[in-house]
């Protein structure tokens, strides 16, 4: 037996009016905020404290994204005789969005955990010149990055903690024994 003629548009007609009826479950954007898993990779924040223009994100990214300038500065001798010391101070740091493949090699690579991911995702600008983010914007993307995962409570302690530790102790130990009033001994007034 044939087809009716028009029965594949009455089915899909039944099938829109179908869903047309139902309760839509799209989270409309800007009206509701998505639900971000823990640990969500957004932008790359800058801990300037950290940073030591070492250079090897810039030097490490894939993309040349990132763009550093400094200068030396002559830091005084620690102690009389000593020499003079030169260290680099963080002029400019700034990461083109427009070029980033969030690959996240930058942040691999920095030893002085400088870099972080923040899961920040709302940054887009009208013109992509726009993209470059200086340092004060990425010192504000900190602010979104979550805490460190807990650490497992059967692990052992890190030696740098555990010997950290240890001297804390031995220096209050140290500082408690002199505040400890003295009694006089025999024969003393």
């Amino acid at each position: 037996m044939a087809p009716l003629p028009g029965s594949g548009l009455a089915k899909g007609l039944a099938v829109t009016l179908r869903t047309m009826t139902r309760k839509s479950v799209t989270a409309q954007y800007p009206d509701t905020q998505p639900d971000l898993p823990p640990r969500t990779r957004g932008v790359i924040g800058l801990f300037e404290e950290n940073c030591t223009v070492c250079m090897l994100c810039a030097r490490e990214c894939p993309d040349w994204c990132i763009y550093i300038d400094s200068h030396k500065e002559t830091v005084p001798a620690a102690t009389p005789g000593g020499r003079e010391r030169s260290r680099n101070v963080l002029d400019r740091f700034a990461i083109d969005f427009s070029l980033c493949m969030y690959c996240g090699i930058c942040i691999e690579v920095c030893p002085f955990d400088a870099l972080f991911w923040s899961p920040e995702f709302e940054y887009a600008e009208t013109d992509i010149r726009d993209l470059t983010h200086e340092r004060d914007k990425l010192r504000e993307w900190m602010w979104t990055v979550p805490a460190p995962p807990a650490l497992d409570p059967g692990a052992e302690e890190p030696k740098e903690i555990a010997a950290a530790r240890k001297t804390a102790e031995k220096l209050a130990a140290a500082q408690a024994e002199p505040t400890a009033p003295t009694e006089p001994q025999e024969g003393e007034s």
